[in-house]
């Protein structure tokens, strides 16, 4: 069972460190985790979410993010151990998973609830704080990789991790979406090569989200909560198998019949939970196995390492969508060729239309068809 301790850094941020065992643990960092040596200034205040008359969406306002730490040297990274050079976010000499609050966050750290707006009302000029909670999540001590480069045993860990904050952040006051990513690739933003995702607690449920909570709740009443909408496309995909990647006893893999992006993938358990952490045991061993094969297919594509954004939808902390939400990976990549990528241009960025370059059934038998190795570097 993964062993979980709780510590605090010198701003007062929580960390926590993940391990696989009480005893691996006892390897990494002996029978305390070392104390943050840096003496940091308390945190700075929570940001502002800003209410969109036009749209009914929030926006977020982190202008302290554009001071972030930018690609550093391998021995300035502040997600490696601590050393006596160079004293990270991390203050342990060793670790195997750690999760902190994130010290550029762009909701938190105070938490509450956003104002309602009322029906027939613009809401114009509402602004309120930016409630909730973001945490990076350090998948290993290695400077460089991703998940697709982590042991099976390293990766559970990961998945266990992601299942604990999940169920955490969930019972905190106000958060209404919680949403696990990892972001890979230098062509995706990423602004650190240390291998990493992170968290998000949103105080709102985010656009995209809403819309499929929305359509799925619909689905589930004209069936009368027979079965879901993700259930029954997964059965279709499954039944037709033209854009299957891979099935397994308790999950499968198929790039979506309206794949929006040139490498698209879903990732879908065969029954409905609404989260990681609804996930039992076994379903966790096989995720394990089954997430390495299809970064390794989706790395195996092209000689360099594929650019992508894996993205766990969990269902909203809202009644009305909740019931028919359904936990799922959308992992998807700008990468169109090996020399090219999608840019979202005018119909995508304007008008949230998307124009896809490639096939999902070619997409599919590429990615069937793709050795089971990936080219990251452990």
């Amino acid at each position: 069972m993964t062993h979980v301790t709780p510590t605090r850094l010198s701003d007062g941020r929580e960390l926590i460190y993940f391990d696989a065992s009480a005893g691996s643990a006892e390897t990494h960092r002996g029978p305390a985790a070392a104390a943050d040596q840096r003496g940091l200034p308390p945190r700075g205040a929570t940001g502002d979410v800003r209410h969109d008359a036009l749209t009914g969406e929030w926006t977020a306002v982190a202008a302290h993010r554009q001071t972030r730490t930018h690609l550093p040297p391998a021995d300035q990274c502040p997600l490696c151990p601590s050393s006596s050079a160079n004293l990270s976010e991390i203050p342990a000499r060793d670790y195997e998973v750690v999760v902190f609050e994130n010290r550029f966050s762009s909701f938190g750290p105070a938490l509450g609830g956003l104002p309602s707006i009322a029906a027939g009302e613009a809401g114009w000029g509402t602004t309120t704080p930016a409630y909730g909670r973001c945490e990076v999540v350090a998948f290993d001590s290695s400077h460089e990789g991703s998940f697709g480069s982590l042991t099976p045993e390293r990766a559970r860990t990961v998945i266990d991790a992601w299942a604990h904050r999940t169920e955490a952040l969930s019972a905190m006051d106000g958060v209404k979406q919680v949403f696990c990513f990892e972001n890979r690739g230098e062509d995706i933003g990423v602004t650190l090569l240390h291998p990493h995702g992170q968290i998000y607690a949103y105080p709102f449920v985010p656009p995209r989200a809403a819309l499929m909570g929305q359509t799925a709740r619909r689905y589930f009443d004209s069936v009368d909560g027979r079965e879901t909408l993700m259930g029954s496309v997964l059965e279709s995909e499954r039944t037709s198998g033209e854009r299957m990647v891979l099935e397994g006893k308790h999950f499968s893999a198929f790039v979506p019949f309206a794949a929006r992006w040139p490498l698209e993938v879903h990732l879908v358990p065969h029954r409905r939970v609404p989260d990681i952490a609804a996930l039992n045991g076994s379903e966790r061993d096989e995720l394990t196995g089954i997430y390495l094969d299809l970064l390794a297919r989706v790395d195996g594509l092209y000689t360099t390492p594929t650019p992508y954004i894996a993205a766990w939808h969990q269902a909203p902390l809202d009644p009305e969508l909740h019931p028919a939400s359904y936990l799922h990976l959308q992992l998807t990549s700008p990468r169109r060729a090996e020399d090219k990528l999608k840019f979202l241009a005018g119909s995508e960025a304007a008008m949230g239309a998307f124009i896809n370059d490639t096939t999902p059934e070619q997409v599919a038998e590429n990615l069937r068809n793709a050795a089971s190795t990936g080219t990251d570097t452990p």
